[in-house]
């Protein structure tokens, strides 16, 4: 035990401050995760001011910074202290995004289109290297795995999944031999089939009738089993509930979801509330990761949204 912790290294995390709940989570997990801080503040005119407490603590030691890229706005304040952390002579240094926000807007389907994924992926490229080398930065489901070549050789991409958390809770249902998983498209299939390759599975995709988009099962029977829907992020939701009622046509004793990044934007959870004057339960449960801390704050307590925390996940990933 003595000669493994030897080998494990003492971390310094900085965080932002939307994500203090999750680095004090990830803290918990590892008496090796010492929790350092940041003073957020503004100029009068709203630009950031920012401090690195106890700057001169982390020379010679392992940083890392828990980002969270919630909107255009905090993006750049987090990218000044990004940048600023390795340049104070640490001995390695790891950037954890668990969600990257611009990972769907990947492609250029017609001139004039702005891939905004490689924008992002250029702005973390360029962090200035640390003594130990170039930066580690952690991502969870990015959407598209070929955005791992967005990054420049500066910046290291370590691509991890929520999906084993989701695994863990399957298998904690009273009846998880009556577990289908269904994935709302071809993409989320590829994407995901591996990794829940033990599992029945259901696969649905979207048919174009007239002007709509008819959401149709492809392959797979749903009838008589616990379905849940398998995909990497939610905004409004709207491909999950069609899919949903596709599935309950079909047979299905009961529907949940899985997404590892809830974004839901405008609210847009609250379609998916169980309400009291509402006997219909459309969703048994919806689990989400914990890797958007707004939406996190906004579901909490609220059936059937239950987060499955990548705390113990990220710990683990300070160590690679």
């Amino acid at each position: 035990m003595d000669m493994e912790r030897r080998w494990k290294k003492r971390v310094h995390l900085f965080f932002c401050e939307e994500a203090e709940e999750l680095a004090r989570n990830v803290a918990a997990h590892s008496e090796l995760i010492q929790l350092q801080s940041i003073s957020w503040r503004s100029f009068d005119d709203g630009f950031p001011n920012l401090f690195i407490n106890n700057a001169q603590d982390i020379r010679g030691q392992h940083v890392a910074f828990l980002a969270s890229f919630s909107s255009t706005t905090v993006i750049f304040e987090q990218l000044s202290v990004i940048y600023a952390l390795p340049m104070l002579f640490a001995a390695s240094f790891t950037v954890v995004l668990p969600f990257f926000p611009t990972g769907s807007f990947e492609r250029i389907e017609e001139e004039g289109d702005v891939a905004t994924a490689f924008t992002l992926a250029r702005m973390l490229s360029n962090i200035p290297i640390s003594r130990g080398g170039p930066t580690s930065l952690v991502i969870y489901d990015i959407h598209a795995l070929q955005e791992r070549f967005y990054f420049g050789e500066k910046t290291l991409p370590v691509f991890e999944s929520g999906i084993p958390l989701l695994k863990e809770r399957l298998q904690q249902l009273p009846e998880s031999d009556k577990v289908v998983v269904a994935f709302p498209d071809d993409g989320a299939w590829k994407r995901f089939h591996k990794l829940l390759d033990h599992f029945p599975m259901v696969i649905c995709n979207k048919v174009r009738e007239g002007d709509k988009r008819i959401v149709r099962i492809k392959e797979g029977d749903p009838a008589g089993y616990h379905v849940v829907i398998v995909d990497d992020l939610v905004q409004s939701g709207g491909t999950l509930i069609e899919c949903q009622k596709v599935l309950a046509a079909h047979g299905a004793a009961k529907v949940s979801a899985y997404v590892t990044h809830g974004v839901f934007p405008k609210r847009s959870w609250d379609r998916f509330l169980h309400k009291i004057d509402d006997p219909v339960k459309a969703f048994t449960h919806f689990w989400i990761t914990d890797s958007c801390p707004l939406t996190v704050e906004a579901i909490r307590g609220k059936s059937p949204f239950e987060v499955l925390s990548l705390a113990g996940s990220i710990a683990d990933a300070l160590q690679i």
